[in-house]
């Protein structure tokens, strides 16, 4: 078994979802008291989205490879990045460690081709839906087209994150705010719906919409698990 290193904290109410999906999975597969070998880097998330929300990226990059690097010196042979908008600078990060960087956008696009699945919705932070370093990697190794919310549905999805389900919130009302807009990208020919945010699982199940959903966080993890189990 290979251990996997994770860099969490961003924030940690997904990062403890990673690691118990995580450790769930390696007992499927290998049974008794089998679980994970892994060491995790949390950071403090206030000081990451304070940093986040003024654009100061180059910094963040520099804190996530440091992060990646010291996970490394401890022994991890794999590196996972327990978010989805900070795969912004998952290139960067690569070309900085030896060890390889188990991308959250090629363990949902892999799920998304098993479907037969050709266009479909995003939901995620501002920076995951605005920024191209997400829609690019579908649509330029997968050939996978991706519709986003307009720009009221952007807000409401990127509100709910950092307000909410980041401080632990789950809410009825917030619910019915995303099934509003998924509605809307199923409108636009959304054939299924990437929770593009390690968070949104928190709040969006299956049984909510009638498309299949892409949950980044389980998907990620399964992906780390069969890496480190092969």
């Amino acid at each position: 078994m290979k251990t996997i290193g994770l860099i969490g904290g961003l924030s940690w109410e997904s990062s403890a979802i990673y690691y118990r999906l995580i450790n769930e999975k390696i007992r499927e597969r290998l049974g008794k008291l089998h679980a994970a070998k892994c060491i995790l880097h949390s950071f403090n998330f206030q000081e990451i989205t304070n940093l986040q929300h003024v654009g100061k990226w180059d910094q963040l990059t520099d804190m996530m490879i440091h992060a990646a690097r010291n996970l490394e010196a401890s022994g991890a042979e794999c590196i996972l990045i327990c978010t989805n908008t900070m795969h912004k600078m998952a290139d960067e990060i690569q070309v900085q460690i030896n060890s390889p960087l188990l991308h959250i956008v090629d363990a949902t696009a892999k799920r998304i081709q098993q479907l037969g699945l050709n266009k479909v919705g995003l939901l995620g932070t501002k920076f995951t839906m605005e920024q191209a370093f997400y829609t690019n990697r579908l649509q330029n190794q997968y050939g996978i087209q991706t519709v986003i919310p307009n720009e009221e549905g952007r807000q409401i999805v990127h509100q709910v994150i950092y307000q909410e389900l980041c401080a632990g919130i789950i809410s009825i009302a917030s619910k019915e705010k995303y099934k509003k807009v998924i509605q809307q990208l199923l409108d636009e020919g959304a054939e299924g719906i990437i929770l593009g945010c390690t968070e949104i699982p928190m709040l969006i199940k299956q049984e909510d919409i009638k498309v299949p959903i892409l949950d980044t966080t389980d998907l990620h993890a399964s992906y780390a698990v069969e890496y480190s189990l092969k």
